[in-house]
């Protein structure tokens, strides 16, 4: 089951965050607290929405976080999954399939034209999971980011 996540969750989506940064071999690159996680999602001015896969038993094995992007070519929004992760002992149940079919299906349902995210060059078994839905690299593009130092100096 998929379902938006509510408040309550905070506490599940903060931890499976710290377990994919764990899985991606950065987990000491978090620096995001729970409570910066709840703001984003449901504070005053929500940046980012989630949706939690559950088993029929309730238990939450699974998330997708995102947000809204633009494309200037196309004239409309998008989204943007940040994140998207299943627990290890559930995957294979169709968890990750049916996460991203609910953001295609608001994709859909909203006129926006993209769903896009990153995977990192190693992650074959995401690649090929994402190759089996259709997705498709884009690679004559480079993301760039500027972070820490390099950002302060450049906004200062």
């Amino acid at each position: 089951m998929i379902r938006t996540a509510v408040v309550d969750d905070v506490p599940v989506l903060y931890a499976m965050i710290r377990e994919l940064a764990e899985y991606e071999k950065a987990l000491d690159e978090v620096r995001a607290s729970e409570e910066q996680v709840r703001e984003a999602l449901f504070g005053e001015r929500p940046a980012a929405y989630a949706h939690i896969a559950e088993t029929e038993d309730g238990e939450v094995v699974g998330f997708a976080l995102w947000f809204l992007n633009f494309s200037t070519w196309r004239g409309v929004h998008g989204i943007y999954l940040e994140d998207l992760y299943v627990r290890p002992g559930a995957r294979g149940g169709g968890h990750g399939k049916a996460l991203l079919r609910e953001l295609a299906r608001i994709c859909v349902a909203r006129g926006y034209e993209r769903l896009e995210w990153a995977v990192l060059d190693w992650n074959t078994p995401s690649i090929d999971f994402y190759r089996s839905l259709g997705a498709r690299p884009q690679d004559e593009w480079t993301v760039y980011r500027l972070t820490d130092e390099a950002l302060a100096k450049l906004g200062s």
